[in-house]
């Protein structure tokens, strides 16, 4: 599925960390109506039927607004709701496989590290690539640190699009100004804020002055 690049300006993935008394559709929906561009449902520890059930709820309100919604590892999640894809990461099922699973309609986003595991990505048929973590993050302790140069190298390699994750928040995202990255993934800068509509504007307006710095 051909993706524009437009639509990975801000990327927003889930977490239940700081859902408190809220529901996670509730929060991204107001993250959406902020601004939010694209969204992935990420649970490492709901069974089946609660993660079925979990992104039933939010593919309604991403259709409603006609936004990507992506599941984070889990093909049988992602197929039985008809999400419009799956992202996976390189300890998971490699490419080819999950394209030959999810066929040629849904998007398909594969992390990566180094620009060889991009290229590899690319030509395996993802449709857009996830590097990080590009600073330090507490969401994801397996996460290694990619250099900016490894960045601007893979942004630089591929023809799809290019999303910088891992620790990216209102402090930090001018660094990565000039690397080449079509957008950025965050999770807690946006959830764990209390004002989730404030913080989605600011790192949308944030990610637009990162992505027009050029390379």
């Amino acid at each position: 599925m051909k993706l524009d690049k437009s639509e990975m300006l801000l990327y927003v993935v889930t977490d239940r960390t700081w859902l408190g008394d809220n529901k996670l559709e509730d929060q991204v929906e107001e993250s959406i109506k902020a601004g939010a561009t694209f969204v992935q449902l990420r649970e490492k520890e709901l069974d089946y039927d609660s993660f079925v059930s979990e992104g039933i709820k939010i593919k309604k309100i991403t259709d409603q607004y006609q936004v990507p919604f992506v599941i984070n590892d889990n093909i049988e999640v992602a197929l039985a709701i008809n999400a419009d894809g799956i992202h996976v990461g390189q300890k998971d099922m490699n490419a080819l496989d999950v394209r030959s699973l999810i066929g040629e309609n849904k998007i398909l986003g594969v992390s990566a590290q180094t620009v060889e595991q991009a290229l590899l990505a690319e030509r395996q048929g993802a449709d857009y690539i996830g590097v990080g973590a590009v600073f330090s993050t507490s969401t994801k302790n397996d996460a290694d640190d990619v250099s900016y140069e490894t960045v601007k190298a893979i942004c630089e390699a591929v023809s799809i699009p290019v999303v910088a994750i891992g620790g990216i928040n209102e402090h930090n995202i001018s660094q990565l100004k000039g690397y080449g990255v079509d957008g950025i993934a965050v999770i807690s800068a946006i959830f764990a804020k209390s004002d989730i509509s404030k913080a989605t504007k600011e790192l949308l307006e944030l990610s637009n002055e990162m992505v027009k710095g050029g390379v």
